[in-house]
């Protein structure tokens, strides 16, 4: 602490200053700063660099090239169907993710017996690893000696090809990350529903509100922050989809499945064109950095509303 001495003609008491609590623990951040810079805003600045030449990933040297990738990218048809299942992945996980979280977590909020088991068997999934959970339904659909078609065949039924069919797989991908993923937003859609009094639910059956009624009116409003969160980072987990492409489909056939990070693996490692995969980076950057905002602007306008 340091003292100041007063002014002996004005009177006035010496002053004495201190660092404050809340400015000493400015330095608290320095170490997720500086993790932040190196392993995130770093690599993100360094990939924009390299998708401006045609660096081959392994050679010691580039040439600067300007637009040019930019230019190839947009005029690649393989583009736009790697966009196209990349929106899929991302918003029609979050769609599903959210509507049966929702749904188990009103069921798990009521008086129902085994309810903890229940929790736990529809969160077991994720703790395991997705490239693992990948393989577990590969072999269910798998053309040959699937379980699924096993089934199929014991009952006379011929076998599907559903993992080869390019207008089924990117369907059966979103089904298992729901499956896999589900329980995390079941989980934050509880903590949500135990956070809400039942004096509002109290209040509502007096005025005869109908059960949907305080669904709508009173849940759905005071649940915005859940929401919030659960749909931003669904959105987030499902456009960088990466271990169940591989494990499911390997992003075959053909491009047919492919996301923006299996796309952009392929790229580096199998065609070593990795000035184009960091082309294909900064893209999928800019759709999630967009559709991440754009949900948590809405959502948090809802929940200023409620």
């Amino acid at each position: 602490m340091a003292e100041i001495t007063g002014d002996p003609q004005t009177g006035k008491k010496p002053k004495k200053y201190k660092v404050s609590r809340e400015n000493s623990l400015w330095w608290m951040y320095i170490p997720a700063i500086a993790l932040v810079t190196i392993f995130i805003v770093y690599p993100f600045f360094n990939g924009v660099r390299i998708s401006f030449t045609d660096w081959d990933g392994f050679s010691q040297t580039s040439n600067f090239i300007g637009f040019d990738q930019y230019v190839r990218m947009f005029s690649d048809p393989t583009t736009w169907t790697v966009v196209r299942n990349t929106l899929l992945y991302g918003i029609g996980s979050t769609i599903l993710q959210n509507a049966l979280g929702l749904g188990y977590a009103l069921l798990l909020n009521s008086s129902i017996r085994m309810r903890t088991l229940t929790r736990t068997i529809i969160y077991l999934p994720v703790i395991i690893s997705p490239l693992v959970m990948g393989y577990i339904f590969y072999l269910i659909f798998a053309f040959q000696n699937g379980a699924l078609n096993d089934a199929f065949m014991l009952f006379g039924f011929n076998p599907v090809n559903a993992l080869g069919n390019p207008s089924v797989n990117p369907y059966i991908i979103v089904l298992v990350n729901t499956y896999q993923f589900v329980g995390i937003a079941m989980i934050i859609y509880l903590a949500g529903l135990q956070g809400i009094s039942k004096d509002y639910y109290e209040a509502a059956n007096i005025d005869g509100a109908s059960t949907w009624q305080q669904f709508k009116s009173i849940t759905i409003p005071l649940l915005a922050p859940s929401i919030t969160i659960n749909v931003v980072l669904n959105i987030i987990g499902g456009l960088k989809l990466f271990d169940v492409i591989v494990a499911l489909t390997g992003g075959g056939p053909g491009n047919a499945s492919q996301s923006s990070s299996t796309f952009m693996y392929s790229l580096y490692f199998s065609r070593q064109d990795a000035g184009y995969a960091a082309t294909q980076g900064v893209l999928i950057a800019f759709i999630i950095l967009i559709l991440s905002l754009l949900a948590l602007w809405y959502f948090k306008r809802k929940e200023i509303e409620a």
